[in-house]
């Protein structure tokens, strides 16, 4: 009954952010707030073995189970000026996208591929022609192999000084024209994806995981990758405020992953639970970035498990973010979990036992499909706001998945950005310093946990044609209007573009 209740109120204040959706434009945010889209190397660029380009842990990942790879992906490798010509069009301010480190350095660290440099340095040069400022992350889950082969990747302290090196091929290559760095894509669900849960590359888990990893350790090793990630993060920003920033005058931060998260029940237990689901969801990353030490919840809970900052690391990490990027789709319920009866059947040690709650989906959300709750983007940044110090913040990926064989009339997907896109701006009218806000995902692309089968663009790709055609969707059109000021945010545009695509929105 409660969490029909929750259910019910989470119901009303979507109504209202529906009705009250036409109160606002693009010129009612700050000049200087970027709107744009993103996507990654490996889900976008194919051209795997090509010009030089080495595998990943993300090629290897892929390739062992039935879901597709990113082998040929949507071909942005080749078709990035077309790509490019088709984010002028759409009135996009700033593209987010990730550099291949294999493609880049093929053997992870050393020779640096003159044909990768290339690409990127034509990729950033066509979107400053077209006005389009380039926000680009370091690392997106695409580990070079050799690395991994050799030394264990992210859970031995030896990636800090090769992402460093990566990095600073990076800063002083494209630099002059890049203003807006991430190091590492959404850190917090990295480490848990991939060191815990087993469902990321390179899929480490302990073996009684659902997903059956061949190696791994989840009651330690998504600690020891965090850690490392935190170090690799403070590395590399700090020799970017050394060597570069005075002269490119750009900014670096780190993202997370950040669900909405409200109490399951009004339960005291489950409103403890949520405050502990931020302290390991949140804090896990964002103390260390602001305060230079882990949440106490954490420390209690982990003990031994948990790295320790020396007092050279924690200070080297605090203050190391000029800004936070957030990653936010969805919002869940946080139901307390710590039982005091005994189990028959012992329970796995991993990050989710160690937290203490659970997360259950709202409504119909699943991992492939989310329900769209605005209220729970503008509870985050509010939350940041307050408990760390109100850093400058960029939403870094938002968007709703919907079935790739879907029409090319995608309104739930312009109900859900516009939707969130006011929510944002509420959250800044409170007193948020949310500076940019990027759509997950500018095109069709590969994506991690569905393959081909759901997609985020807002330009759709026909996967079966050789070409690879590109179409716009009726989000694309919305966003144009957006953008360019000759749309108001107001049920009414969607009906009267629903009736320009008609008859053209079959696939």
């Amino acid at each position: 009954m409660r969490a029909f209740s929750h259910l019910f109120f989470s119901f009303l204040v979507i109504l209202f952010a529906i009705s009250c959706s036409d109160a606002f434009t693009r010129n009612d945010f700050p000049e200087e707030f970027l709107f744009g889209a993103a996507t990654s190397a490996y889900q976008w660029e194919g051209a795997v073995d090509e010009d030089g380009r080495t595998p990943s842990v993300w090629d290897t990942f892929s390739h062992s189970y039935n879901r597709g790879n990113g082998d040929i992906a949507c071909d942005g490798y080749h078709k990035y000026k077309e790509d490019v010509k088709l984010m002028a069009e759409m009135g996009l301010e700033a593209f987010r996208f990730s550099i291949s480190w294999t493609r880049l350095i093929p053997k992870g660290r050393g020779h640096i591929n003159p044909k990768g440099l290339l690409f990127y340095k034509n990729l950033i040069q066509e979107l400053r022609t077209h006005g389009i400022k380039p926000h680009v992350t370091l690392y997106h889950y695409d580990l070079p192999q050799s690395l991994e082969d050799e030394y264990g990747g992210w859970i031995n302290r030896k990636i800090i000084k090769d992402f460093t090196a990566f990095a600073d091929v990076c800063f002083r290559e494209f630099g002059d024209d890049v203003k807006l760095w991430t190091t590492i894509n959404e850190a917090n669900i990295f480490a848990i994806a991939s060191y815990s849960e087993g469902f990321a590359p390179p899929g480490h888990c302990s073996p009684t995981s659902f997903f059956n990893c061949s190696t791994g350790n989840s009651s330690t090793e998504p600690y020891l990758a965090g850690h490392n990630m935190l170090l690799a993060h403070a590395s590399a920003s700090k020799l970017y405020k050394l060597e570069y920033k005075s002269k490119q005058r750009g900014s670096i931060g780190l993202s997370i992953y950040a669900f909405g998260l409200t109490p399951y029940s009004n339960s005291k237990e489950d409103e403890i639970a949520t405050q502990r689901a931020k302290d390991f969801l949140f804090g896990w990353m964002l103390k260390p970035l602001v305060f230079g030490d882990y949440p106490d919840a954490m420390k209690r809970v982990w003990g031994s498990r948990l790295p320790v900052f020396s007092e050279e690391e924690s200070e080297k990490v605090k203050g190391s973010s000029d800004f936070v990027g957030i990653i936010h789709y969805t919002t869940v319920y946080v139901r307390n979990s710590t039982s005091t009866t005994p189990s028959l059947i012992p329970r796995r040690q991993d990050f989710f036992t160690d937290m203490g709650a659970e997360t259950i989906f709202m409504g119909n959300s699943t991992f492939f499909e989310w329900d769209f709750i605005p209220w729970g983007l503008e509870s985050v940044l509010e939350y940041v706001k307050q408990s760390y110090n109100n850093p400058p913040i960029y939403i870094l990926e938002n968007g709703t998945p919907m079935k790739h064989s879907s029409t090319l009339q995608d309104t739930p997907r312009i109900e859900y950005i516009q939707a969130y896109i006011g929510a944002v701006l509420n959250a800044i009218k409170n007193g948020s310093d949310t500076r940019g806000y990027f759509v997950w995902s500018m095109i069709d692309v590969y994506e991690l946990l569905s393959g081909y089968m759901y997609s985020y663009g807002m330009y759709h790709v026909n996967f079966s044609d050789p070409s690879l055609k590109r179409s716009p969707k009726l989000s694309a059109s919305w966003y144009t209007g957006f953008l360019n000021g000759t749309m108001d945010v107001s049920p009414q545009d969607i009906t009267q573009m629903q009736s320009h695509f008609s008859g053209s929105s079959s696939l």
